[in-house]
């Protein structure tokens, strides 16, 4: 469907796309993410052609975006992060205007743009001026754009951008319908959108990809050991003794956990001391990879009348997968940039200690030469 490989954008010696490679399969909703200033926009502008790259190939259904544009450009619909209406026209004047652009049959047109204004629900406003729309109307109308001709890519430059929070979730079940008829391309700095409505995900930072997965799957490629978070009605002293004669656990913490006032006070009723049979304590297991202890540690708590009041797995969220590998992904670069200026540093201290040591050996020379002519006149005078 979309194939981008080793794509490069320069601008000076600043790299805003740096050796990316991806492909994009039929049918599914692809997440581009990444933070503000990791090429997200720079890569969505070389893709549907309105950006050359400095170097590499992007080939859409088989066509080079760059040899073949027109046959290209025939399969996208890019809503970019600003829509291109013009305000003054209406909605239905601007559809009828962009599906000229875009060669729709004549006869078939008017069909067309219903259709996409029922899709995208901006029937009502057809006749409205773009100007006076609100700023969830005008996504609309830009993805109603997007759509005409029917193509089988669609390309979102950050959709919900200055949307309010009804308008956002609208525009995410526009966004999921797509799936049916088109492949989508959502690019985006907001986690919840991508992981709302995303099939797969691609982490880029620094203009390079870092990470291209499922949702599940980045989950299950960051976490790597299981950690399950208990709590239990006993001591900490108890739980611990439990814990530490299983097998399959690679570490664990427990603390106990504070009385609520309801508790302290029922304990102090009853003339018990702090934490005593209301004492609750947590602990937080790692548990190695390929293990289940479930069944033996339920059986353990059991035998110490150690009652489980919770118990669930511990997962990285996407925010925390999305912090990891763009952090790691930024000190690699400051890393690579720092040993780079140390060469260069070394580089020309050599050449400074080289520059001496001629200097030094040429006033040696000019010395010599000088003592040498200055006793050959001597010579001559006697």
């Amino acid at each position: 469907m979309i194939e981008v490989s080793h794509l490069v954008k320069k601008y000076g010696s600043h790299y805003a796309v740096n050796d990316l490679t991806f492909r994009v399969d039929r049918g599914q909703i692809y997440g581009f993410l990444g933070p503000n200033g990791a090429g997200k926009s720079t890569t969505m502008n070389i893709i549907t052609g309105y950006l050359a790259p400095t170097s590499g190939k992007v080939k859409i259904n088989g066509y080079d975006i760059q040899q073949e544009p027109e046959e290209a450009k025939r399969c996208i619909g890019y809503l970019p992060e600003m829509p291109p209406l013009y305000a003054d026209m209406t909605v239905m004047e601007y559809l009828l205007f962009v599906s000229e652009l875009k060669r729709v049959a004549r006869k078939q047109r008017k069909d067309d743009i219903q259709d996409v204004m029922e899709r995208t629900g901006v029937t009502e406003m057809k006749d409205r001026p773009i100007r006076n729309l609100s700023k969830g109307y005008k996504q609309r109308v830009g993805l109603a754009q997007a759509l005409l001709g029917d193509p089988e890519i669609i390309i979102l430059d950050e959709p919900t951008v200055g949307l309010d929070p009804k308008q956002i979730i609208e525009m995410r079940e526009l966004i999921r319908g797509l799936r049916e008829k088109h492949t989508v391309i959502l690019s985006s700095h907001i986690l919840s959108e991508v992981s709302a409505v995303c099939d797969q995900i691609l982490i880029i930072s620094t203009g390079k990809l870092v990470a291209c997965d499922t949702p599940e799957g980045l989950t299950r490629l960051m976490t790597g050991e299981e950690e399950l978070t208990l709590q239990v009605k006993g001591s900490a002293g108890r739980l611990e003794e439990v814990l530490s004669g299983l097998d399959g656990i690679s570490g664990f913490e427990v603390k106990p956990v504070p009385e609520t006032e309801e508790q302290r006070q029922e304990s102090a009723d009853a003339g018990e001391p702090e934490n005593g049979e209301n004492a609750c304590a947590a602990a937080v297991i790692r548990v190695e990879e390929g293990c289940d202890i479930r069944e033996e540690m339920f059986y353990r708590l059991a035998q110490n009348r150690l009652p489980i009041l919770e118990l669930h797995v511990t997962t990285k969220s996407l925010e925390d997968i999305f912090l990891e590998l763009t952090a790691s992904e930024k000190n690699s670069e400051e890393q690579e940039e720092t040993d780079e200026t140390e060469a260069e540093e070394t580089e020309s201290e050599e050449t400074e200690r080289t520059d001496t040591v001629e200097m030094k050996t040429e006033e040696t020379e000019a010395k010599e030469i000088e003592t040498t002519e200055e006793e050959d006149g001597h010579a001559g005078d006697l």
